[in-house]
């Protein structure tokens, strides 16, 4: 049977791609960790919580889960800076390393809180700027016609790490309860991302920031070799090509501004949409079943902690299942647009209902079995987590991955990553309290009130499917589609091929040359 001719000519892409996401994994992996923690005997003891009355265990267990994310947010603040300075690469690696200092302060720990809630806030810093600077890097290496299959690619390699957690932490359930049992799972998150830091030398540093700091002659050399052409292909000049025309659009619009670019107009409107659009991501439900899957599958009558961490395991397949389909086979068939709209608002139906159910079949906590509403209701979680998957989990990653022109887009990304790790560490923090708050199905009520709103925003969102990354600025009115043109095709003329080809070749060419800019 003949190979995909669009997999075999960008696998190159999807390797980096890959590469890059081992990083996203230990996003995905530590989301889910703290909850799992949090229900294994051996953990409670050795950090003292035991003896904890209901409302100081939930506080202990939100602060145990939401100090990663306070990490996290000073990790996607930190990052913007530092990426568009020293590199997508090498901001990467320095950040594996801040990761592996963490891990390592959290193994380590004797049953010191202290120790542990140190450890934990430095992994935070790593996973944060990493959740910030992948999403960047893929998306300025991926060709316009499978980028939200790449980009997506996030997603799916988030819900792995997320299941890869539930299921090891319900592995070491069965184990005694030593120290042993709550260490495993916390000291394999030094296992990906040490083959992180091993890969991480050899990855090619993205073409499109290599241009934007007016390496060209570097930036074309890696686009021709991530496409796997040469540097004459009329498709990879002509991508170059854009490129150059886009970084000079914006150097010239902007007059060497940096982080004040966010306020003109064309831009303003990209900033709101990505911090709205993380907003209802976080707020959607899905992260508060994430994170406390284990309790909430206990809230709504199924028990025991091992009972509950095999409910929590499944739960994380089916997010897998479904986030691979949507990501190989629908985000570039369906769009971003439609794709937000409709599953959000199956979403909202899916809570309604398990509210409903709650609200009139409350769970028996003396029974010695899950009822049939209990099984109903978590028969429902698995269902809203599948409009999840094809909707707010990937969507605005992938989104806004690429509305951004390339002056911009590591800050994009960093208010979208800053904005996440924001209201993650929100919900995570008060997720407890909120259940123990919001009796007889009112969280789900809560959060199924919060998708219908997020629901009707989807609708009216500009449609990005097919468009290359140096459309963005036409769409969102930074340039108009005349100037555009017209300084395509000026960068086309003056660049030259014979000067060009001349100033390519390493024999002739000293090594600080550069491609005159117009």
């Amino acid at each position: 049977m003949a190979q995909d001719p669009s997999i075999w000519q960008h696998s190159r892409a999807y390797v980096l791609a890959l590469a890059a996401f081992m990083g996203i994994f230990m996003f995905g992996y530590d989301t889910g960790l703290g909850g799992g923690l949090i229900v294994l005997p051996s953990f409670l003891r050795d950090f003292d919580m035991l003896d904890l009355d209901d409302q100081a265990l939930a506080n202990r267990k939100g602060n145990v889960v939401s100090i990663l994310q306070g990490g996290c947010l000073a990790g996607a603040l930190l990052a913007a800076p530092l990426t568009n300075r020293i590199g997508r690469q090498k901001c990467l690696i320095v950040n594996c390393f801040a990761f592996l200092l963490g891990a390592s302060i959290m193994t380590a720990s004797p049953g010191n809180l202290g120790m542990f809630y140190g450890g934990r806030f430095t992994v935070g810093l790593g996973v944060g700027a990493m959740s910030m600077v992948c999403p960047t890097y893929v998306s300025e290496l991926s060709p316009k016609h499978i980028r939200g299959r790449i980009t997506g690619l996030f997603q799916v390699i988030v819900v792995i790490g997320v299941a890869a957690s539930y299921w090891i932490t319900y592995g070491v359930q069965h184990m005694k309860p030593t120290s042993a049992q709550w260490r495993i799972p916390v000291g394999f998150q030094l296992v990906p991302v040490g083959l992180m830091l091993c890969v991480l030398p050899f990855m090619k540093e993205s073409p499109r920031w290599l241009a934007t700091n007016h390496r060209d002659e570097l930036a074309l050399k890696n686009l021709a070799w991530i496409r796997k052409t040469s540097i004459d292909d009329p498709e990879t000049r002509a991508e170059f090509n854009e490129i150059v025309a886009s970084v000079a659009e914006e150097e010239a619009v902007t007059g060497g501004r940096t982080w004040k670019e966010a306020f003109l107009p064309g831009n303003r409107i990209r900033f709101f949409i990505a911090f709205a659009m993380f907003t209802f991501q976080q707020w959607s439900g899905q992260n508060s079943i994430n994170y406390y899957a284990p309790d909430i599958f206990k809230s709504i009558g199924i028990r025991g902690a091992s009972t509950s961490l095999l409910a929590s395991g499944i739960y994380g397949i089916v997010k897998i299942v479904a986030t691979a389909i949507f990501i190989f086979f629908g985000i570039e068939r369906f769009g971003r647009r439609w794709s937000l709209t409709i599953g959000l608002g199956l979403m909202s139906l899916f809570l309604w209902i398990i509210g409903a159910i709650f609200n009139t079949h409350p769970p028996d906590k003396n029974a010695a079995n899950p009822s049939g509403a209990s099984i109903g209701m978590a028969a429902c979680i698995y269902l809203f987590v599948i409009p999840y998957c094809f909707s707010v989990g990937p969507v605005p990653w992938v989104y806004c991955a690429e509305i951004f022109n390339n002056r911009t887009r590591s800050y994009g990304l960093m208010t979208a990553s800053a904005t996440q790790w924001l209201w993650n560490l929100i919900v995570s923090r008060f997720t407890p309290n909120i259940v123990l708050s919001l009796s007889h199905g009112g969280v789900f009520f809560f959060f199924a009130s919060i998708n219908i709103f997020a629901t009707i925003a989807a609708f009216f969102l500009p449609e990005t499917r097919g468009l290359a990354l140096e459309d963005m600025d036409v769409l969102f009115g930074f340039v108009d589609a005349d100037t555009h043109r017209a300084d395509l095709a000026r960068a086309e003329a003056g660049r030259g091929m014979g000067k060009d080809e001349e100033f390519l070749d390493d024999e002739k060419a000293p090594a600080d040359t550069r491609i005159e800019r117009i």
